[in-house]
């Protein structure tokens, strides 16, 4: 290997570059089909449940009587690890990478399409967390103990106020955009664990993901637990408040920062 291969190996991606590869990850999308779309969409919701899922098991598991919170909360990063590395449509993720091309290139045409994306990617990952939620209730896949952890969890993150779920949806989505900001830097293995460590930090901090968020509350609607105008003040206060912090913050300082760079 060469001394220039070398230090090439060892310069870190400049903020420029790292936007541009965001930026066009951003247009690839959306010049997705909407089929396309549609179906990694549904594939997410699916595969997002398995963040309450994989807390749950890991709580049915442990000894009684101990404080396990930062264990516990491992679980729920597993489903954004099979999401993220799947390369599946998150909508959270979309916050910042479908607004960077509209970002650097403002016109009605582009922010229609991105809105477009944004509603297909949100109701297709809505549609996949219900479908889980619905199997769980009417499959009787769980014991009745595992169902009440399940429960537990689910109770703990929807039974708030609208304003506090707005707020703690902020730096949730602040977080999934400062992942998706990081992953073009990683190397080797570096990408699993800079998935881990940023859902981890969600998790621990009972910020509000609206995708993984929505599995909870479906399972709850479900059972009778809560009630419809729960469901929706619990999702819009989510969508609001990841919105805010990925695109209304993450996205717009991202930008600022590069654009006479670029």
């Amino acid at each position: 290997m060469s001394a220039h291969d070398d230090i090439g190996d060892r310069v870190r991606l400049t903020a420029p570059t790292i936007y541009e590869i965001v930026s066009t990850e951003g247009e690839s999308e959306l010049a997705r089909s909407l089929h396309s779309l549609g179906w990694s969409g549904l594939v997410a919701g699916l595969c997002i449940t398995f963040s309450l899922l994989c807390e749950g098991y890991i709580k049915y598991h442990l000894p009684p009587g101990g404080d396990y919170f930062l264990i516990e909360n491992l679980g729920y990063t597993f489903g954004f690890i099979i999401v993220i590395m799947g390369r599946f449509q998150l909508f959270t993720e979309n916050t910042i990478t479908v607004v960077l091309p509209l970002l650097e290139t403002w016109t009605w045409r582009n922010f229609f399409k991105t809105l477009k994306l944004w509603g297909v990617v949100l109701l297709t990952n809505f549609i996949g967390t219900f479908i889980v939620a619905f199997l769980i209730c009417h499959f009787h896949f769980f014991s009745p103990e595992m169902l009440d952890i399940l429960n537990d969890i689910s109770m703990h993150a929807v039974d708030q106020s609208w304003l506090q779920v707005f707020q703690m949806g902020i730096p949730a989505g602040f977080l999934i955009a400062c992942l998706v900001w990081m992953l073009p830097s990683a190397d080797g293995g570096a990408e699993f664990w800079i998935i881990v460590l940023m859902t981890y930090i969600i998790a621990i901090g009972d910020f509000t993901h609206i995708i993984a968020g929505s599995a909870e509350a479906f399972l709850l609607l479900l059972q009778a637990k809560v009630s419809i105008l729960q469901v929706l003040s619990f999702l819009s206060a989510a969508a609001l408040g990841n919105i805010l912090g990925g695109t209304g913050l993450f996205a717009i300082i991202a930008y600022n920062q590069v654009r006479n760079e670029i």
